[in-house]
């Protein structure tokens, strides 16, 4: 895990002091509101629903514990006792007053966390494959690259006004954990003819009002040329990028516009101009990052009591089946953490369950936490014949909930409950769906499915690439819920195609189940999953099930 050294210590001090004084003068009146904003959102700092909101950066997903603790106290100490954990791998506190933000900053300021580029038309936080460093199915660790792409960006002097924000994911898996597809720039590790080490660069992906897959223009980039090309890419976006329209400022509609090879050449030509005035500083750079991601000391031993745990304790084996990954050690497993118990709020974790969690990392995972983009948290690396007492503790914290991948382990944005751009509920949907399908005890028999979850058509909740995803709008005042079939976040991404007219807000879970009683008619036996199915029988039957009225009518 990057550690700070005395320059990085020294700008986050900076930075929080600067930004002290200007919620003095926001307190005082001697800055407006509007005048306010723009310093605020520089430091992550949101005005939502009812009151501001902090989103913190975890880059690249990890933590250790006692970055988790402080989080832990922060929600306590200034919030009410909880933090949401984002799509972006971020954490979310709802409820700051203004005067406490800037001790808010300074507390995390203490464990080498802070909330600089979670907000803006800049580039945000770097994110990652949240099995990074563990994967049994990587090539390489991807968080270095990550690593270093976060002090390239931060507070970079070109790239601080963009035409819009700018997403950057990285995967170092063939298997896509990390939805590179759906960013302004991918990043997909591969191995050239020779087995060396690269990128598969993918720009232009994006969801919201106009979802696009990333469009692929370098089949293979040598590691020693990422950054340049990647500051090319900006240096394209930020010249070409529209600033007449914010609904068409992402890089995805400069792509669409002048097409991926005018981009691919500009990028290549302005690429050719940058990578001499680097000199090889990256790199050094780059070597001295990869040494604080070094692998655990990992330690042999018996695995005999993970396996007489799954024999004697059905609710450990259902766990185990669905709650695990496995890891490059195979004395070791990945545990994840759902934070998505059966009518719980998606995301949310208690201060209590952070220092859970913490005290976990600590014990039993090499002091290393992970956050998803699906809201969960990851144990990357656990010895098997820990994982017994790892499950007691957190079934005792009310975090073993096994539904990793299944219906209930839904994405789900904040949706109305908090946000200002929402225009129908989110959280409120998924706690009813997954309370349901809780109930039918179904959703081990229905297997892998992914349902995500957006209150409005900007797509926090990443909708578009949900195998089932649900889009809540907003209908002359009366909310009303869109259903998309087909999307898929992973290598083989796709947007998903809307089913047909939406639903209100009391039919959005009986359409699901009447969705979900189709698909286990329809699929050719329990090894086939939903988006198999999907992909072998298309919409039609699907929408059968979902519209049986229609369908009804139609045939007479």
């Amino acid at each position: 895990m990057y550690r700070y050294d005395d320059f990085d210590a020294a700008f986050i001090r900076a930075r929080n002091a600067q930004f002290r004084a200007q919620v003095e003068r926001r307190i005082d009146g001697s800055l407006t509101e509007d005048e306010f904003k723009p310093l605020r959102l520089m430091n992550g700092l949101y005005l939502q629903l009812h009151a501001y909101m902090l989103r913190v950066a975890i880059p690249y997903g990890t933590l250790n514990g006692a970055r988790m603790r402080q989080l832990a106290y922060i929600a306590e100490r200034w919030d009410k006792g909880y933090g949401h954990f984002t799509t972006r791998q971020n954490i979310q506190f709802n409820w700051p007053k203004l005067r406490d933000v800037p001790d808010m900053l300074d507390a995390l300021a203490e464990v080498e966390m802070h909330a600089i580029q979670t907000s803006g038309n800049t580039i945000r936080n770097v994110t990652a494959d949240h099995f990074a460093g563990a994967a049994a199915d990587e090539i390489e660790d991807p968080r270095p690259v990550a690593e270093l792409l976060r002090q390239w960006s931060t507070d970079h002097p070109e790239f601080q006004f963009l035409p819009r924000k700018f997403k950057i994911a990285v995967t170092g898996s063939p298997n896509d954990r990390a939805v590179t597809k759906a960013h302004d720039i991918g990043l997909r590790m591969v191995r050239d003819a020779a087995g060396a080490p690269g990128f598969e660069v993918i720009v232009g992906g994006g969801l919201g009002r106009t979802p696009m897959i990333g469009k692929v223009i370098r089949d293979f980039l040598p590691k020693a040329d990422l950054l340049p090309y990647v500051e090319a890419i900006v240096s394209v976006y930020n010249l070409l990028g529209r600033r007449d329209n914010k609904y068409k400022a992402r890089i995805k509609i400069t792509v669409h516009e002048h097409g991926a090879e005018k981009i691919r050449a500009l990028v290549e030509e302005r690429f050719a101009q940058l990578r001499p005035q680097f000199s090889g500083v990256d790199q050094a750079r780059l070597a001295g990052i990869e040494a604080h991601f070094a692998p655990p000391d990992f330690v042999s031993g018996p695995t005999d009591a993970y396996a007489t745990e799954r024999d004697t304790n059905p609710a450990f084996r259902s766990w185990s089946d669905t709650n695990l990954a496995p890891h490059r050690n195979p004395d070791y497993a990945i545990a994840t953490i759902s934070l998505k118990a059966h009518g719980g709020t998606p995301g949310d974790a208690t201060a209590e369950q952070m220092r859970v969690m913490a005290d976990l990392a600590e014990r039993y995972a090499h002091d290393e936490l992970r956050i998803s983009h699906e809201q969960n948290v990851v144990l990357p690396h656990v010895h098997k014949s820990d994982l017994p007492a790892v499950y007691a503790a957190l079934a005792k914290a009310g975090l073993a909930t096994a539904n990793i991948g299944l219906i209930s382990d839904i994405i789900a944005c904040p949706g109305m409950d908090y946000c200002a751009l929402a225009t129908a509920r989110s959280i409120p949907v998924a706690q009813e769906i997954a309370t349901r399908f809780g109930e039918l005890r179904t959703e081990h028999d229905i297997g892998p499915l992914k349902i995500k979850i957006s209150g409005c058509i900007n797509a926090c909740g990443h909708h578009h690439v949900g195998h089932i995803g649900i889009l809540g709008l907003d209908r002359a005042g009366v909310e009303n819920y869109q259903i998309t079939l087909g999307g898929d976040g992973t290598e083989t991404a796709a947007i998903g195609e809307r089913a047909g007219p939406g639903f209100a807000y009391d039919e959005i879970t009986p359409a699901i189940e009447r969705l979900i009683t189709g698909y286990l008619d329809l699929r050719s036996g329990p090894e086939e999953t939903f988006i198999e199915t999907y992909r072998r029988l298309g919409a039609a039957p699907f929408k059968a099930a979902l519209y049986p009225e229609s369908t009804r009518r139609n045939a007479a």
